[in-house]
């Protein structure tokens, strides 16, 4: 935890950018009756019942500094889809950089061992040796920022019906077209002390005999 944190706490440098990887699921919903259109007075209304169209992946990559993020829509998720994913943005949003600090959860897929599944051995060093990766604690993925764009992009695009997974990826598209121009930075605030303070019951702790024979115990992070 303690090492993700510190990552975001490091000034902005366009050569070694900090980078958020999240990924999610978004099922595809029609329509079994045409929805009823608008009227003065009257909201858009459509059927309780919906037909399920199947499903299509989210990746989600987030600049926090910079403002920046770029979504992909992909059928599956599997160590393949993401070999790609991370390859398109090494190589087609980020050539300038010496090298990606890549911040994410622990997900099987989400390894190095993902590139030599996808590509040939020469290529998958390549792209190993461009990233710099810091893994989010288990049960701790609430630190990666890009789930909580994950959260935005479900409220402000994906809170309704979509039936085409072509259709998602324009209505995405568009969003991330429109947030990346008003450049919408995260300002982190929960900071190593914080968590320290705030989370001390998630820090080991030891027992040490005190000067008069006594018992206690004592939390590695204070003491």
């Amino acid at each position: 935890m303690e090492d993700v944190l510190e990552v975001y706490h490091r000034p902005y440098s366009p050569q070694f950018p900090v980078i958020c990887m999240d990924e999610a699921s978004k099922q595809l919903v029609g329509e079994v009756r045409q929805p009823l259109p608008l009227r003065p007075g009257q909201p858009l209304r459509y059927d309780s019942e919906y037909e399920r169209l199947g499903t299509c992946n989210i990746f989600m990559f987030v600049e926090p500094l910079r403002g920046y993020r770029h979504v992909l829509v992909t059928e599956r998720r599997t160590r393949v889809d993401w070999a790609f994913a991370l390859r398109d943005l090494l190589d087609e949003k980020y050539q300038a950089a010496d090298r990606v600090v890549l911040v994410m959860d622990n997900l099987n897929t989400h390894s190095p061992a993902s590139f030599y599944e996808a590509f040939a051995p020469s290529e998958a060093r390549r792209l190993t040796e461009r990233l710099e990766i810091h893994y989010t604690p288990k049960h701790g993925s609430w630190l990666d920022i890009a789930e909580c764009e994950l959260s935005v992009l479900g409220r402000q695009c994906l809170a309704r019906r979509i039936d085409d997974g072509q259709r998602l990826a324009d209505e995405i598209a568009a969003w991330e077209g429109d947030r990346n121009l008003h450049a919408n930075r995260v300002n982190w605030q929960f900071t190593t002390d914080d968590a320290r303070i705030k989370l001390r019951r998630l820090y080991p702790e030891f027992v040490r005999q005190d000067e008069h024979g006594d018992f206690c115990v004592l939390s590695k992070v204070y003491n």
